[in-house]
């Protein structure tokens, strides 16, 4: 203040100006850095070692950014860290704690997956529209083109006018939505039933009915490439590709196992021989009857018509006992399950063989009050050698042959201390069964169901190798049609 009122009206130009505009600097950066103080980050990270260090490299680069712009740092949390809820990935159980801790000092709560990219300065920017003092529920809108069993053929009658996030695109919650939500499962514990598309049930929970907010669609919320055009548009990008870490896993180092009966041996083990079984090494068909056309063989565990319990830990036993302890990986598929072996050795090439995984598309039974995860068995269900072994010492076993194999296997790796770990990349029902945006930042590795539709045509449409794709192992345009 002392120089500028000493200047002569001659440097007044050269001298004051800067100072003011230093000043004038100076005031944004404490705003800025007052408004990324009032986001809390958290990223939807698991603690196997690779999502981990993704879930890390991320955080870092948040961080990184904020020192950049020369702001404050905000606070950045991984959910996996969390580790006083066994559901703390399903989000809504975390409420409460978000609302003590952070409900008076902060405005935002910000979600994102591990492989979401953010551009800070943009997201403070698109944030800065929206009044912090209302609720909001901010995301990139998805929406189902056709009522699904995976909602629960939610909204029959015009699925299409429930919008809820893609976490992909990340997405964020006001503080007085949060503080509202938290009251809310104070007064009304969530109930203990099934977890099984997150952001279609954390949407469907705001929503209550029409009494919350309806997501707000944010067009800057991306699941666009970081290298698209497009993305100096968008606060958030998706790095929108099949995990490679090296070369892929050999053939010989995977052990297919498919699960089917004597009555589906004519109609679904075609389709196998149709489609994948020509990229499996090594793959046997285990069955209530042993057919030599297939072949198939009997494990002598009597076919049941609801959970097959009995028979996957027999599949168990017999890859420990009768398979080369030089084989790592072993995968229990349905025989209706259409599935890539040959991108699902590009994604186990990012995975330790020698730490207990258990790998695919995760679902929650009864987390809001303590339950468990699994891998629903549809999908595809992927085992190192090493959570096998682990999960046959431990002695837990089926509480009756016809329990479900998936819930069962959950809860004894719950009960070991093993999570089990989610990729996206796994589906439990059809293409179809999903909205066309979601798929398409996807290189899916398996779908399930032949209900309603071809699977030989799905499988060539959605997850066959093609010559492209073996060559520099990227992501190729597909001719999808409505499957």
């Amino acid at each position: 203040a002392f120089a500028i009122s000493v200047v002569s009206e001659d440097a007044e130009d050269e001298t004051e100006l800067p100072v003011l505009q230093k000043s004038e600097k100076s005031r944004t950066i404490s705003k800025i850095g007052r408004e990324l103080k009032g986001i809390v980050f958290v990223i939807q990270s698991q603690s196997n070692s690779f999502h981990s260090k993704r879930a890390e490299d991320l955080k870092k680069d948040i961080l990184k950014q904020a020192v950049d712009l020369g702001k404050e740092s905000p606070m950045v949390l991984l959910t996996h860290q969390i580790d006083r809820h066994e559901g703390a990935w399903t989000i809504l159980p975390l409420m409460t704690d978000f609302s003590v801790t952070y409900g008076r000092n902060t405005s935002w709560i910000f979600f994102c997956e591990e492989d979401t990219r953010i551009q800070l300065a943009k997201l403070l920017e698109t944030l800065r529209r929206f009044d912090k003092s209302k609720e909001w529920f901010l995301g990139k809108a998805l929406y189902d083109e056709e009522s699904t069993i995976i909602h629960h053929y939610a909204f029959a009658e015009n699925p299409t006018v429930f919008k809820f996030p893609d976490f992909a695109a990340g997405w964020a919650l006001s503080i007085p939505l949060v503080n509202k939500l938290a009251k809310k499962l104070k007064s009304e514990p969530l109930k203990s039933d099934f977890t099984i598309d997150l952001k279609h049930e954390i949407a469907l929970y705001i929503w209550q009915k029409g009494e919350g907010p309806h997501l707000t669609p944010v067009p800057e919320f991306c699941t666009d490439d970081v290298n698209s055009y497009k993305a100096d548009d968008c606060a958030t990008t998706f790095n929108n590709f099949l995990p490679l870490c090296g070369e892929p896993v050999n053939k010989e180092d995977v052990f297919v196992a498919v699960k089917t009966c004597r009555k589906f041996h004519g109609d679904r083990i075609p389709v196998v021989k149709q489609t994948w079984e020509r990229e499996a090494a090594l793959i046997e068909y285990y069955s209530d009857y042993a057919d030599i056309s297939i072949p198939s063989i009997d494990l002598g565990v009597p076919n049941t018509d609801r959970g097959h319990c009995g028979k996957t830990f027999a599949i168990l036993e017999r890859f420990l006992n009768r398979t080369s302890p030089r084989t790592p990986w072993l995968v229990v598929v349905d025989d209706d399950t259409l599935i890539s072996i040959f991108r699902l050795r590009k994604l186990l090439s990012c995975y330790d063989p020698n730490e207990p995984v258990f790998l695919g598309e995760r679902y929650g039974y009864g987390l809001g009050t303590g339950g468990y995860s699994y891998i629903t068995g549809g999908g595809g269900m992927v085992f190192s050698r090493t959570a096998v072994q682990k999960l046959l010492a431990s002695k837990c076993r089926c509480y009756s042959m016809d329990a479900p194999d998936d819930m069962v296997l959950g809860m004894c790796f719950s009960g070991l201390g093993i999570p089990i770990t989610h990729s996206p990349l796994f589906h439990q029902a059809r293409p179809m069964d999903y909205p066309k945006d979601y798929l398409s930042h996807q290189i899916p590795v398996s779908f399930h169901k032949h209900w309603n539709i071809d699977p030989v045509k799905v499988y060539f449409t959605w997850l066959a190798p093609n010559t492209e794709e073996s060559r520099n192992g990227k992501k190729v345009g597909y001719n999808r049609e409505d499957l």
